[in-house]
């Protein structure tokens, strides 16, 4: 799978990248909400791993943004400060998975496990 992961911190985009890369998938970066829009129109990434809480666009309104242009992009959000209210207003929006930063390692498979094509 291509996966596009959105995180305004560097280090923890590399570290969840190079998890996927591990795990067989290819992966792009993107260090804000904007250029992980722009990711998605460019480059149709099969799965995206997304950061909630980011300067700008925050994760919600990306979603937001997602789900009015490709409503079927499997999404999951990652955070380390998600708020009940974050949670269940992605839910609405049809969030794929939510993992709790850090999270671990396995947590990552199991998350594509359930978006990964038969």
């Amino acid at each position: 799978m291509r996966i596009l992961v959105i995180d305004d911190h560097p280090d923890v985009a590399l570290v969840v990248a190079e998890i996927l890369e591990s795990e067989g998938h290819q992966t792009l970066v993107a260090g804000s909400g904007e250029e992980g829009l722009q990711a998605i129109e460019q480059s149709l990434p099969d799965a995206v791993f997304l950061d909630v809480v980011m300067p700008g666009l925050d994760g919600i309104e990306v979603l937001r943004r997602i789900r009015a242009k490709r409503p079927h992009l499997p999404v999951i959000l990652l955070s380390g400060t998600v708020t009940a209210t974050q949670i269940e207003t992605a839910r609405e929006l049809g969030v794929t998975d939510v993992l709790q930063k850090p999270a671990p390692l396995t947590q990552f498979a199991e998350a594509l496990a359930r978006v990964r094509p038969d």
